[in-house]
């Protein structure tokens, strides 16, 4: 995944069985149509999670945005949202000092046609859960860019350059949050295309710095199901009534997992519209995937135990519990 868009052989796959959607668009591509295959046969592999517990507190949220750019020709202006000192509640706070903690990183990738502001309603959330959220803005597939699905196959490599930079600010003199990164927990995450770009990082692309997965509404067209690596738990989360990238396609890449691993189903659930406003399913998502990140970042025990009545909650989803 480092190179640019140089393989015919991926790029044909995303052109002939695409199901890349985007955040906010209701566009289509052509649909994959084969049966999901049979769950694998492997024995999970078990993660090193660190023992620890989270935080047991709500966060204040911070935010500031970072200017990179990747090769000189790749702008990847990145949002961070982090847990700032104050008062919890309220919007995020341009700026503001980072809270007293060494908290894990998340990299999240937006839809196609999207950008990382659709999503603060989920990703403010993590951050007040005790987590440093970084997301970049692709130069291809974001709402300003052409929405050139192919790029997809370069976005890997993005979150990996963009990781490295935000890593980086630990250590880095007079920067807010300088010592307040836990520079050796950290997982990725992205919704749609922006899940294709998280499989990536788990398969020919994989960064052997993020110790977990969380994929919304993804497949694998264009970045395989070869998961390598270390074991990482995944969370994969996908409505069953899902337009653009079918339940099928996202289930079949989820049975190809090799580690410990749950699926969040939403019976009801399409795209993933509802993830980006405040609504019953929202708060199912958010609180499963919070207590997925506490568990598999922290080393959360108790987190762990609560995953299976977090994505239970007033019967919006069911939950295959692998983990």
């Amino acid at each position: 995944m480092g190179r640019r868009v140089g393989s015919a052989l991926l790029a044909s796959a995303l052109v002939t069985g695409a199901v890349v959607g985007c955040s906010s668009s209701r566009d289509t591509v052509p649909q994959a149509t084969s049966a999901a295959p049979a769950p694998t046969s492997v024995a999970p592999e078990k993660p090193a999670v660190p023992a620890g517990s989270a935080p047991e507190r709500a966060f204040a949220v911070g935010v500031r945005q970072l200017k990179l750019n990747r090769d000189g020709d790749r702008p990847l202006p990145v949002t961070l949202w982090y847990p700032a000192a104050g008062r919890a509640g309220g919007p995020p706070t341009t700026s503001a000092d980072a809270a007293a903690g060494k908290f894990p990183v998340v990299m999240f990738s937006h839809g196609l046609g999207g950008r990382p502001d659709d999503y603060a309603e989920l990703l403010t959330r993590w951050a007040a859960a005790g987590f440093v959220v970084a997301a970049p803005t692709f130069p291809h597939t974001s709402r300003s860019g052409d929405r050139n699905v192919l790029d997809v196959l370069n976005q890997p490599t993005d979150v990996s350059y963009a990781l490295t930079r935000v890593l980086a600010l630990d250590a880095r003199e007079d920067d807010p949050l300088r010592g307040r990164l836990a520079t050796d927990r950290v997982a990725a995450a992205g919704h749609s295309a922006g899940g294709v770009t998280t499989i990536g990082l788990f398969t020919t692309g994989r960064d052997e710095r993020l110790a977990a997965g969380i994929v919304l509404a993804g497949t694998a067209l264009g970045v395989g199901t070869a998961f390598a690596g270390a074991a990482a738990p995944q969370l994969f989360v996908h409505g069953e009534a899902d337009e653009v990238v079918r339940y099928a396609a996202g289930r079949a890449v989820y049975d190809k997992v090799p580690w410990p691993k749950a699926m969040l189903s939403l019976p009801n659930g399409d795209h993933g519209r509802a993830l980006l406003r405040d609504g019953p399913s929202l708060r199912v998502v958010a609180d499963t995937t919070i207590e997925f990140l506490r568990w598999a970042l922290y080393g959360d025990a108790d987190a762990r135990a609560r995953i299976p009545a977090a994505g239970a909650r007033n019967g919006i989803a069911t939950l295959d519990d692998r983990l």
